[in-house]
């Protein structure tokens, strides 16, 4: 089987889907795992990468600083004219490094790392290189949510189950469109980052396929419901 590090996850929803499709995966995050599960390992990331894995999979690293969403308030009051906050752009500055950090890893061949859709100021800070968006919509599940991967040695995900999205205004549109509306309050940074199931599916089928020891998920309406 192959070893799979999901970095930057507390749902376990990637996490998984590896599993599931014959996979020692684990999930990694400074916090614990939203799911209790015993395959998390909370701590910082980069003291594990050096343990054998075949694949890395990076799903929520830091974004707040580095989506275009966010680009305004890198300057006080969220004001070109008022100039920089120095907070800020250190905070960019620290998001870069650990993205470069992950991305860049040596001992992992294969890796797969999520981003926003980020400004000029992340683009040139992380380096990032060409990038892959996805959509929920895309392997079966009725939102948006722009998802950003830029993929090391790994193909572009292909559409599992692609929907068709409803017309705009319409009340259909408006669920589907749930993540961007949801409203301020605690639990808001969770539901924009969350990895819906069948892009996780999508992940452990194509990906893990490259992975020795892979073997299809039989029961993916029962992962895609417990998800």
């Amino acid at each position: 089987m192959g070893r799979v590090l999901v970095a930057c996850e507390r749902s376990g929803v990637v996490r998984n889907a590896f599993i599931a499709a014959g996979h020692d995966a684990w999930s990694c995050d400074i916090e614990a795992a939203d799911d209790g599960s015993n395959r998390h390992i909370r701590g910082d990331v980069r003291d594990h990468l050096d343990d054998g894995w075949d694949l890395l999979a990076v799903m929520h690293p830091p974004c707040t600083v580095l989506c275009n969403s966010g680009a305004k308030w890198l300057y006080i009051g969220g004001k070109k004219v008022n100039g920089r906050d120095p907070s800020r752009w250190e905070d960019l500055d620290t998001a870069a490094a650990f993205y470069r950090y992950l991305r860049d890893a040596k001992s992992i061949r294969r890796k797969a790392v999520e981003n926003p859709v980020m400004h000029r100021h992340a683009i040139r800070l992380t380096r990032r290189g060409k990038v892959q968006f996805v959509q929920p919509w895309h392997h079966g599940d009725p939102f948006f949510k722009a998802t950003g991967l830029e993929l090391i040695e790994l193909p572009k995900l292909r559409d599992t189950n692609r929907l068709s999205p409803p017309r705009t205004g319409t009340a259909e549109h408006k669920a589907w469109s749930a993540v961007h509306r949801a409203p301020p309050g605690p639990d808001r940074a969770r539901i924009r980052s969350q990895t819906f199931p069948g892009i996780a599916l999508a992940m452990a089928s194509q990906w893990g396929s490259l992975l020795p020891g892979h073997v299809e998920p039989e029961q993916m309406e029962m992962f895609r419901e417990a998800a």
